[in-house]
């Protein structure tokens, strides 16, 4: 695999592939699984990537479905590659089996647009900062489950480069910088790590202010992930208290680029943003 393909990557892109392969035979989700001798739903979550499924039966589907030469080789690769484990799996006693998914796509994008309403996205968050958000929850974790979180953290942040891909963009809604996580020293800290961060090439950091009154980033915060191939659609990822969502459905899609686009546009310029920044971390001392 290249540096910025992981193996959920080549499993979504299998998986876009098998569905169009037994559709293109003229075959159903039915007697696919009665070949495979398994229920029609696994068939279903092999197509939506929801599951990766076992080389054996990849290679029995490509027969079904008539797949030869080069591109049957290809895909048998790809079907391997997408067994293998990320570089997230020593942690993922520490990870949800929700997140370990963003986690492996975060990997492989090109560009993140993010809008967060309340936190300091996890990729730009100091670890006093981390640390306090993990007390704060209603089921505290445990010292062990912190550490392993927070270096889990670390190893994301270290991942993400100085400049080149991914480009990440965030528009942080005002109270983002003002509500004192951790105490005065902890915020502190954090908010001078964000001017620090403007350093990144790869970065634009834009605030959100209160003045702008309403707008449509009320009541989400959500990641748009943009990936190298074209087969690859986008994927919004927007998290809540008990789990996550994945939308990639086109229309879906849209409306929160254009969530997004609108955001931006009505958000400090970056330069203004870091004075702002700045102006209140100034104030925390």
């Amino acid at each position: 695999m290249s540096p910025r393909t992981s193996p959920t990557a080549r499993r979504r892109r299998l998986a876009a592939e098998l569905r169009r392969l037994r559709k293109q035979a003229g075959l159903t989700r039915e007697q696919v699984a009665e070949a495979l001798m398994c229920a029609p739903a696994t068939v279903t979550r092999y197509e939506i990537a929801q599951s990766g499924p076992r080389v054996g039966e990849v290679t029995l589907m490509l027969e079904i479905y008539g797949v030869t030469g080069e591109q049957r080789d290809a895909l048998l690769k790809m079907a391997r590659e997408a067994r293998q484990r990320g570089w997230w799996h020593p942690y993922n006693a520490a990870l949800p089996e929700w997140f370990e998914t963003y986690v492996s796509l975060e990997e492989e994008a090109v560009a993140i647009r993010a809008y967060e309403s309340e936190l300091i996205p996890g990729l730009l968050q100091t670890e006093a900062y981390t640390r306090a958000t993990m007390l704060t929850e209603t089921t505290i974790p445990t010292e062990e489950e912190i550490e392993r979180r927070v270096a889990l953290r670390k190893e994301r942040q270290r991942r993400f480069p100085d400049e080149g891909e991914p480009a990440l963009w965030v528009v942080l809604n005002e109270a983002t910088i003002r509500r004192l996580v951790g105490g005065r020293a902890t915020m502190r800290e954090q908010l001078r790590h964000l001017v620090d961060a403007q350093r990144h090439k790869n970065l634009t950091l834009q605030v959100l202010p209160f003045e702008v009154g309403s707008h449509p980033g009320m009541d989400t915060s959500f990641s748009i992930l943009e990936f190298p191939e074209r087969q690859d659609p986008d994927v919004v990822y927007v998290e809540y208290r008990a789990g996550c969502l994945y939308l990639e459905d086109p229309h879906e899609v849209e409306t929160y680029n254009a969530i997004f686009d609108h955001l931006r546009a009505r958000a400090l310029g970056p330069d203004e943003s870091c004075a702002l920044i700045t102006k209140v971390a100034e104030e925390l001392v």
